[in-house]
């Protein structure tokens, strides 16, 4: 599980598959959201504009991938926050999880928005003359404001969450924090705060939806889909040039997740999966008869023994002397004879 956590970690930090994946989630595939527009968000904490004015706040990582997306909306810098949850095994309470996360997300902007007013207070305080301090501002707070430390135009940074699956089985866990509920009652429900889970789960995917990927994240979902059908994977491979010549990177996800014992080497840049899956059955077939010539070798040798501990018996031998000449268990000896 380390391994394999370790693995897509990795291999998220690339922010083609990461936009990859959210362009598929948001946009249909449509490449919207540009890989150089994104920043990632993996050291202790990252300085961005914040509210109005020139307060700035900074937000904590809390995820497998948390990346902030720089855009522009009507020639003003726009921020999201997406977070990627990667999960080898399915999850049953992976609302709770990302609700929690994206709670403490948005509560961590509240707070480091709290502290960089104070921050900017104290500064210009610390700048005002005499007669400034006697002079009556606009800048007063409003009760709520001072008690929240969020100014009325503040906004917070929007999070998304994608749990992106690395696992060939169907995504059978509650999808909202309604489906892990035992509270049925149409009256009651609508009170109840939702969330759910944005999900990509391979075999939840059309064959003709995989295209809208366009990074090597198709390649690993496909390969991922189809690793438990041997048929299928073979007639995948054979006929998807994309294998023949996939980022290292990628092979090695599948390789881990899939637990394929393919032979990688992982100086090299790419790899041609269809010879390297190819030299993985060859080898073993070659392992299967190994183990056939061993098998044989040793039934061979339990025959010899059943015959000769017949023939010491037939000889007049006692079973103990039989079982001490062979070094084999009285026990073994009777069920022979």
């Amino acid at each position: 599980m380390a391994e394999k956590d370790i693995v897509t970690k990795e291999y998220i930090k690339d922010t083609r598959v990461f936009a990859d994946a959210f362009n598929y989630l948001i946009f249909e595939g449509n490449p919207v959201i540009d890989p150089s527009k994104l920043h990632e968000m993996d050291t202790t904490e990252i300085g961005m504009p914040y509210g109005e004015g020139k307060t700035r706040v900074a937000v904590q990582k809390f995820r497998d991938g948390l990346k902030y997306l720089t855009a522009m909306e009507d020639d003003n810098a726009a921020y999201l926050l997406l977070g990627i949850e990667n999960q080898s095994e399915i999850h049953y309470a992976m609302a709770v999880k990302n609700m929690v996360y994206d709670a403490l997300q948005y509560a961590a902007q509240v707070e480091k928005a709290a502290k960089s007013h104070r921050d900017a207070a104290k500064k210009k305080g610390s700048q005002k003359t005499e007669t400034d301090r006697t002079e009556k501002t606009d800048m007063r707070l409003e009760a709520g404001e001072y008690l929240s430390g969020f100014y009325k135009g503040d906004r917070l940074l929007p999070v998304i969450t994608l749990v992106l699956l690395f696992n060939p089985e169907p995504w059978d866990a509650p999808m909202s924090i309604h489906d892990m509920l035992s509270v049925k009652n149409p009256k009651i429900l609508p009170f109840i705060q939702d969330y759910k889970i944005n999900l990509i789960a391979p075999a939840q995917i059309k064959a003709e939806d995989m295209n809208k990927f366009r990074s090597s994240l198709r390649e690993v979902l496909l390969y991922i889909k189809y690793s438990k059908d041997r048929e299928q994977l073979s007639q995948l491979l054979e006929r998807d040039s994309q294998f023949r010549n996939l980022d290292i990177g990628a092979a090695v996800v599948i390789n881990t997740v899939t637990n394929s014992g393919l032979k990688l080497d992982r100086k090299e840049r790419k790899v041609d999966m269809c010879q390297a899956v190819a030299d993985m059955r060859k080898e073993e077939r070659l392992e299967g008869r190994q183990e056939g010539r061993q098998e044989g070798r040793q039934e061979g040798r339990k025959e010899a023994y059943r015959r000769t501990a017949r023939n010491m018996l037939k000889r007049g031998d006692s079973l103990e002397e039989i079982a001490e000449v062979l070094e084999l268990s009285i026990e073994t000896i009777k069920a022979w004879v």
